[in-house]
């Protein structure tokens, strides 16, 4: 219960900053507003003076900032996200048909990356010093340097230019998802890696662990009764964190593949001024990192041996 209280108060307090930091950088940002929600609802090639100002008196742009964000606020108590100025269509209903694509590509590149680098992370902890360990932290050191929107043109250049192996865009079938879930993955995997090795380590070292093989257990079942339990803790604590990384990755890797998620909303939405869309799809994306984050900490405490103990 502490936990849930706790995140609960860090929810109300991320909704609150992140409605105030979106509002306020949408305001700052240079150009006619009205001209460029305008361009969102009617293209750029039909935009004029006209349909500017028409769409500036139909929403009241340009009035105080206060008044505005306190009514947003309001909005957001009784659950109420706003419409989109662009489309006209409540924000919640274009959130949630984006949600989905994000989270599916989301899963599938979490996934992708505990099936790349922990097993490789823990056969590398088993010899520390090996050669597996040693190639792994210089792969993984590179990967991990690599940002996300390279990796992903190169991912594009190799293997859909190059080789014509997968489609560089599209979405609806099993295909279109392993390119962008890969260019997400990899970054991932390669922490995964090290974060898997360098608890295989410490656990490896440990006298329980010499203990359970002296007591004739093979090395499998030592590392199954004594060596998986231990490495998923700190593992799935950085996993929370990395949804950090994971949540900027979506925004920049969807727009690249053309990915109809939130983060390719989110992008379109800054450039259109659809302030709300802004201030809805950000307000999703921190408070998916908090819920995140609350579901780890209570696997961890189920999972902790010092805490089942």
């Amino acid at each position: 219960m502490k936990t849930l209280f706790t995140r609960g108060i860090q929810a109300v307090m991320v909704a609150v900053l992140i409605g105030a930091a979106t509002f306020a950088m949408m305001r700052s940002l240079p150009g006619d507003a009205a001209y460029r929600i305008a361009a969102g609802r009617y293209g750029y090639d039909n935009v004029n003076t006209a349909a500017a100002d028409a769409v500036r008196e139909e929403l009241g742009l340009g009035g105080p900032a206060l008044p505005a964000f306190l009514s947003w606020l309001g909005d957001l108590a009784r659950l109420d996200f706003g419409t989109s100025l662009v489309t006209g269509n409540p924000v919640i209903a274009e959130i949630g048909h984006q949600l989905g694509a994000s989270l599916a590509l989301a899963a599938v590149a979490v996934l992708l990356s505990l099936l790349i680098g922990p097993p490789l992370g823990i056969l590398a902890g088993l010899r520390p010093g090996g050669v597996l360990d040693r190639a792994l932290l210089i792969v993984s050191t590179g990967l991990k340097a690599v940002p996300q929107f390279l990796m992903a043109l190169i991912l594009i250049l190799v293997l859909s230019v190059q080789l014509k192996l997968l489609p560089a865009a599209g979405h609806g079938e099993a295909r279109h998802f392993i390119l962008p879930a890969l260019a997400l993955a990899l970054g991932l995997a390669a922490v995964n890696a090290r974060i898997a090795r360098d608890a295989m380590a410490r656990v490896g070292a440990m006298p329980y662990y010499a203990f359970a093989r002296w007591k004739g257990l093979s090395r499998q079942q030592t590392l199954m009764r004594h060596g998986l339990r231990n490495v998923s803790v700190p593992l799935l604590t950085y996993l929370g964190l990395q949804f950090v990384t994971l949540v900027e990755g979506v925004v920049v890797v969807e727009a690249v593949f053309g990915w109809p998620g939130i983060g390719h909303a989110l992008v379109h939405a800054i450039f259109s001024r659809d302030v709300p869309m802004v201030q809805g799809t950000a307000l999703v994306l921190g408070l998916s990192f908090v819920v995140i984050n609350a579901v780890i900490d209570l696997v961890t405490q189920r999972i902790d041996p010092r805490r089942a103990a």
